[in-house]
């Protein structure tokens, strides 16, 4: 017993580690991978393309470029594992999107991948080659290795171009075409004294809302003086509990979006109350498959993306969606036309 015992304690953990080669790899190129893990007889790695072995020091090669997580597990054991992400780039220099259905006013960010393992300076140039006013740029600079932009017009190409300087000397031009789908979008339904209105979001983009009778129905649904949430009936009354004086509220991810001599936002408990609008709000929705809040004051029509900072900071700034100042009611029209 007593040697068994010192044998057990004897017994070293095992450190799982493994190191790749090249750091920066190519598409195409192989790429070793050294074990170095302190212990362990069965090997099992798995490179995040589908590939897998069992080698102690495997190769693999990663035919498209992209991010991999490369994860090494020794003796088949959960807690004996090591990941590494590898990076791996295009031989030739390209930008690409995590997209790739495109619709009008919608905003997409294209990034440049460009192989640069020495850290050689890199210059960026985007333009838009296009003679028509086919898209918006909404990125602070064109001369960084990314852009974000949102599209005007739908059912058409649209062309980005992108030029590349590494080292003051090798210059590459990219150009891609990108085809604009025209698709339906779900519709801000808004009631005033002279009748009941619809305004699609966003096709086109701040078109003038058009008279419709069949808004009727949705608009009387509407309502923010009672909410169900996480099962549960919140009302007025409950609610001015916590926020006296309060005059309509929507619920969202545990925050709530109230009508308070303007327009606020806070978490459902009442902490970090950050005001969005100072004017009185008259009539306010969210839009749950957009993820947006939609409220009118003397103004207009605006909207917002929800908050989602811990604290209710902004990452936007509120967007006027028309100028209609006597809206009483707005509700959102789920259905897309």
């Amino acid at each position: 017993m007593m040697i068994f015992l010192a044998l057990v304690g004897c017994k070293k953990k095992i450190e799982v580690n493994f190191q790749a080669t090249p750091a920066l790899p190519r598409a195409g190129e192989a790429v070793t991978f050294k074990n170095v893990s302190s212990g362990g007889e069965d090997w099992s790695w798995t490179f995040g393309d589908g590939g897998t072995s069992t080698l102690k020091s495997p190769t693999h090669t990663f035919k498209k470029p992209g991010e991999y997580l490369v994860r090494l597990t020794v003796d088949k054991k959960k807690w004996l594992t090591h990941s590494l992400t590898i990076t791996v780039s295009d031989t030739v220099p390209t930008f690409t999107c995590d997209n790739d259905l495109f619709v009008v006013y919608t905003d997409y960010t294209f990034k440049a991948q460009v192989y640069n393992p020495y850290n050689l300076k890199l210059e960026y140039l985007w333009s838009l080659p296009g003679e028509d006013d086919y898209a918006v740029v909404t990125s602070k600079s064109m001369t960084g290795s990314s852009i974000t932009l949102y599209f005007t017009e739908e059912e058409k190409r649209a062309p980005l171009a992108l030029r590349i300087v590494m080292d003051g000397k090798d210059t590459t031009e990219i150009l891609q075409e990108f085809y604009i789908y025209d698709v339906p979008t779900n519709s801000i339904l808004m009631r005033t004294e002279d009748g009941d209105y619809r305004q699609s979001i966003f096709a086109p983009r701040f078109a003038d809302p058009v008279e419709d009778p069949t808004a009727e129905t949705l608009l009387d649904l509407e309502q923010d003086t009672a909410q169900f949430y996480n099962g549960k009936e919140f009302t007025l009354s409950e609610i001015a509990e916590v926020f006296p004086g309060i005059e309509g509220f929507h619920i969202n991810s545990r925050k709530i979006y109230y009508r308070l001599n303007g327009l606020w936002v806070a978490n459902i408990d009442g902490a970090y109350a950050v005001q969005i609008d100072s004017l009185p709000c008259s009539a306010m929705t969210l839009d749950h498959t957009d993820n947006r809040i939609y409220w009118a004051n003397e103004n207009g029509v605006w909207y917002l993306p929800f908050i989602g900072s811990d604290n209710n900071r902004f990452v936007t700034t509120p967007t006027r969606l028309n100028a209609m100042g006597n809206v009483t009611r707005i509700a959102e029209d789920p259905e897309k036309k």
